[in-house]
């Protein structure tokens, strides 16, 4: 029975509902150990000061520039079915090493650590979300796609619930350390889990590698990348998006250290947020996604997101408060996790393969990042300035009109390559 409810909700056909369903189980636990450790990642980048979260940004710029060439060029030289679950092995092993040094620093000398682990949190999981929706997007072609990645999706949202709540819940029983040690664990499933549903795969998929297909490394997909206008296009559409989301990131670590005090608090309500956020996450990708995705089309749903920054920053304008913030906080990052990422997600069907692996790398690195960074320099200059939470959230509402726009023109574009293809 749950099988046939499953294939009708998200019209899924017999032969895709394995691999659906075990692509799902992967996210879950993609996510799930992700979201233990996020509460950590924002207090330990409180702890050294709102005024110095832009260094942390450029030190995340900084990482991802030196590391996507020996990530490209290790690619290239494997076997997929070797090389991604031998990346969340490796990031499974650096979550052991932060899990060590925490028990062994004392808390009060750990201020470096906590800055080595906001960097580290934030590159692992750009990579390691880039590289599943990579492994997606080669595992299921644009019209399956369409269909199942709003299940997959949902997969994702019920592991960054789980993952969240787990943090609200027994950070102050447990400890942070022993967090970051449960997260490891999912890690390792998640590794095991790439290899079974590598041979679930059609046959044409399972047996590529990404050395078959990758000729370069990190410069191929910087190449790639200005050579066709589309993917120039999806890193615009991302760039604005990270350069709204870290003016919002950033009103937000003001507004939660002016409200709490201690360091448990502030992980809590970080929390509390990630909580909420999955939660209505999966509510919108069970009843909403899939429908809303073929009926308005890849273009309408890409639009939804920037039309609802615009509202939020505006009144954000208005009432820079805490409620305020919470509110426009959730549904942002719920709309995007159930409706625009796996809308934007779908761009990558129609590219080639080496733009999947290389290009898409490059764009969910290094423009993705350079939006981070971009918008982390100007809320820094904004606020030098004298213009406070207020006229800065005034500010963030052009770009986002630009945007909208640029979510329409991809919509058309892929729409067209798709028939031609």
């Amino acid at each position: 029975m749950t099988q046939r409810a499953i294939k009708k909700l998200f019209a899924i056909k017999d032969r895709e509902l394995p691999p659906a369903l075990w692509s799902a189980l992967l996210f879950f636990l993609i996510l799930c150990g992700y979201y233990i450790v996020r509460p950590l990642r924002e207090e330990m980048g409180l702890a050294g000061g709102v005024k110095n979260l832009p260094w942390l940004y450029l030190a995340n710029l900084g990482v991802m520039l030196a590391l996507a060439p020996v990530f490209g060029a290790v690619a290239t030289r494997w076997a997929r079915k070797t090389f991604i679950p031998a990346v969340y092995l490796f990031f499974m092993t650096n979550m052991m090493m932060f899990f060590m040094a925490m028990r062994l620093i004392p808390e009060g000398e750990q201020l470096l650590l906590g800055r080595i682990f906001y960097v580290w949190v934030s590159v692992y999981n750009m990579w390691a979300v880039s590289l599943f929706w990579a492994f997606m997007a080669d595992g299921f072609g644009l019209n399956s796609g369409k269909r199942l990645f709003g299940l997959i999706a949902v997969g994702g949202s019920l592991g960054a619930v789980f993952g969240s709540s787990i943090a609200s819940l027994f950070i102050e029983w447990v400890g942070r350390p022993n967090l970051i040690l449960v997260s490891s664990f999912f890690l390792l499933a998640a590794a095991l889990v790439i290899i079974r549903l590598g041979r679930l795969m059609p046959e044409t998929i399972k047996n590529r590698t990404v050395k078959n297909s990758a000729r370069g490394h990190f410069w191929t997909g910087m190449t790639e990348f200005f050579r066709s206008p589309y993917l120039m296009a999806i890193g615009g559409y991302l760039f604005l998006f990270s350069l709204s989301s870290t003016f919002l990131y950033f009103e937000q670590a003001e507004i939660v250290d002016a409200a709490f005090s201690s360091r448990e608090a502030k992980a809590r309500v970080f929390a509390n947020m990630d909580f909420w956020v999955n939660s209505l996450t999966f509510l919108i990708q069970i009843f909403f996604t899939g429908r809303l995705i073929s009926r308005l089309g890849v273009g309408g749903v890409l639009v939804i997101l920037p039309i609802l920054t615009i509202i939020g920053f505006t009144i954000m304008g208005f009432a820079p408060t805490l409620a305020v913030l919470v509110v426009f906080q959730v549904a942002r990052r719920a709309t995007n996790y159930a409706l625009s990422r796996p809308a934007r997600e779908t761009l990558f069907t129609i590219v080639s393969r080496d733009q999947k692996y290389k290009a898409k790398s490059f764009i969910d690195t290094f423009v993705y990042r350079g939006g981070d960074m971009l918008g982390a320099t100007a809320f820094s200059a904004l606020s030098s300035l004298g213009i406070g939470l207020s006229g800065i959230a005034f500010i963030a509402v052009p770009p986002a009109l630009l945007w909208g726009s640029l979510g329409l023109f991809l919509g058309k574009k892929q729409l067209k390559q798709g028939e031609n293809q």
